[in-house]
């Protein structure tokens, strides 16, 4: 198997380093990532000026690793462009989680997407954060795990994967916690007294159970099986029978 490994926070996050090591022992593994965090990016691609990219200035122990000039998504058109035959690629390991709406602007979970819509599948990784780092010598056994429950669902083209910041080893399949939010616009003064706002998203409804949240802050591993299809498929069966029956009437 030929493993792409990406992420949004850029080529020096351990949680790539740490992802790239353990996607090792499950094939051949090519890193390909953003030379500067891109987090929030989302599905963003870049149109306007041209894509470059270098050999990697880590060292990832023996794994063929590349820095791009570009978002998380980028990474990817170019990681399947560049090389043949990739089978899978591998998102994270994002320092944050990726939960319930943050599927919408997350760039991890982008470039996932983005594997599937050229045709290959995608699994996005997150870890939540505290007070301290995650500890990812300590998170790979439970890395190893989570990706043992899935490699092998080739019907599955898109998961979304959260660890919480201590798992207790349980890995629970689960559906994505929408729910309402409090997005705010907070103003603050830089040092120079100058005005500037921070974005900040809140959950303002609890996690329904069976739900990402829900798994996560219980300490269990989170595995979300995801679609591309946007489309409200209930309203289309709502108005297309309302429609029969005028025409029956």
């Amino acid at each position: 198997m030929k493993i792409l490994v990406t992420n949004d926070d850029g080529i020096y996050s351990p949680g790539l380093s740490c992802l790239a090591q353990v996607a090792a022992a499950y094939g051949e593994v090519i890193v390909m990532a953003p030379d500067v965090e891109q987090s929030s990016m989302g599905q963003a691609i870049t149109s306007g000026k041209p894509i470059t990219y270098k050999k990697s200035p880590i060292h990832f122990e023996g794994i063929e690793a590349f820095r791009v000039t570009g978002t998380p998504a980028d990474c990817v058109a170019m990681g399947t462009h560049l090389f043949d035959g990739i089978d899978l690629v591998l998102s994270g390991i994002n320092i944050g989680s990726n939960l319930g709406n943050s599927a919408w602007h997350s760039g991890t979970l982008s470039a996932a997407r983005q594997a599937v819509l050229f045709g290959v599948r995608g699994i996005a990784l997150s870890v939540s954060v505290g007070q301290d780092e995650p500890d990812f010598e300590a998170l790979k056994p439970f890395v190893h795990d989570a990706l043992e429950e899935v490699v092998n669902e080739v019907e599955l083209k898109l998961l979304n994967i959260n660890f919480p910041l201590s798992p207790i080893g349980e890995i629970v399949w689960t559906s994505q916690s929408v729910r309402k939010y409090d997005g705010k616009i907070i103003l603050n003064q830089d040092p120079m007294g100058r005005e500037h706002y921070w974005f900040t998203v809140i959950p303002i409804e609890p996690e329904d159970e069976g739900s990402d949240r829900w798994a996560v802050k219980q300490g269990k591993t989170s595995v979300t099986p995801m679609i591309l299809d946007l489309t409200d498929t209930d309203y289309l069966a709502h108005r297309s029978n309302n429609h029969n029956n005028i025409s029956d009437n």
